[in-house]
């Protein structure tokens, strides 16, 4: 009897001891094999800029399927903020998401543009994002989508999505599959944000392509102004005054009224861009301004622009219209590729871009005015 009583006395440690022996393998092996890591990775993912950040198309935007994530700085007012980077060790891709109201001022890396942007050749350039949604491409060297939906039931704001390959890793690829991912994840994240936030908005379709416009050495396809189809297309009829002040090419982007920003350049007969214009409306126009602060103060007499606003029905912010003479800028050469700003042309011209432009998006009331 002392005998059994002793084992029943011992059988109580024994099993706690061997489940706990039993836990520190399984806990090796987790480790060991990358199991865990692999767990804490998806859940990083998962939590991503607060859990609303869309995951169908990171790994075709970042190529890999083995991604982490960790949250960053959250600039004054805004939602969310992180970054999706490759967990597969030594590879390049990482894909930064940040999230705000448009009342909400962005942070250095999303403001744009900038006066020196505007001035300088095709610095300013955005590309339409397509598929319906309101969104631009954006191209410097590393390429970024911006999405701002106008909230229907609050016409003094929009939910504003900035995506783009940022460091460490950039774009895993130079590879339009990468970017139609960028974009995807980008328009997606910003419908869910809407919702969550209560902002009623209009997206798009699901992006079948994405296109960034050309970036350094690659030149900016040109053709005869009186050829234009796509945001140039209003000029058509200015072109014989387009050559007699040497810019008879247009440089262009596929029209698309859901734009926040439209260019259109017009070149010298070698393809340099002389004038540039620029259509900005709701969150775009609301960054020009705050961006574009020598325009707004530059004396009368030194002015190589034109500028004209409008009404439109999607935003209380009014629209902005520019025209400027461009720079071209090698080192401290800088020179213009048009040597002489002819204030009647660039009038006549931005004037017929406007209207076509308003009349595109039931805007109303074009003024030519001194400031944008």
């Amino acid at each position: 009897m002392q005998k059994i009583s002793r084992l029943r006395r011992i059988h109580p440690g024994w099993y706690a001891g061997t489940f706990i022996a039993v836990l520190a393998i399984v806990a090796q092996v987790l480790y060991s094999t990358g199991i865990y890591d692999s767990w804490r990775n998806s859940r990083s993912v998962d939590q991503a800029c607060g859990g609303i950040l869309a995951q169908g198309e990171l790994a075709t935007a970042l190529d890999s399927s083995e991604l982490r994530a960790k949250p960053l700085g959250l600039d004054d007012g805004y939602l969310a903020h992180c970054l999706v980077l490759r967990a597969d060790s030594g590879r390049n891709g990482s894909l930064e998401m940040s999230l705000r109201w448009s009342t909400t001022k962005p942070s250095s890396l999303e403001a744009f543009p900038s006066s020196s942007d505007l001035d300088n050749g095709t610095m300013g350039q955005v590309a339409p994002l397509g598929g319906g949604w309101s969104g631009i491409v954006r191209n410097d060297g590393s390429a970024a989508v911006q999405v701002a939906l106008d909230c229907r039931n609050d016409r003094s704001k929009a939910l504003v999505a900035y995506g783009s390959f940022a460091a460490p890793g950039f774009a895993p690829s130079k590879s339009a599959a990468a970017l139609t991912g960028l974009g995807r994840v980008t328009t997606e994240t910003a419908r869910k944000t809407a919702a969550k936030y209560g902002c009623e908005a209009s997206g798009g379709e699901k992006l079948t392509t994405v296109s960034s416009p050309p970036y350094g050495a690659r030149p900016n396809p040109a053709k005869p102004l009186g050829q234009s189809t796509g945001s140039c297309a209003a000029l058509r009829t200015l072109a014989p005054m387009a050559a007699q002040h040497d810019v008879p090419q247009a440089m262009e982007y596929p029209a698309d009224a859901q734009a926040p920003q439209v260019n259109c350049y017009l070149a010298t007969p070698s393809t340099k861009p002389g004038y540039g214009l620029y259509a900005f409306y709701g969150t775009s126009a609301k960054m020009f301004r705050a961006g574009a602060t020598r325009w707004l103060t530059s004396p009368g007499e030194d002015r190589t622009y034109a500028s004209a606003t409008a009404k439109c029905p999607q935003s209380t912010e009014p629209a902005a219209f520019v025209i400027t003479h461009l720079l071209e800028v090698h080192g401290n050469d800088i020179t213009h590729p048009v040597p002489h700003y002819s204030p009647d042309f660039a009038n006549t011209t931005l004037k017929a871009f406007a209207d076509n432009e308003a009349k595109q998006r039931g805007c109303t009331d074009v003024r030519m005015t001194a400031t944008p």
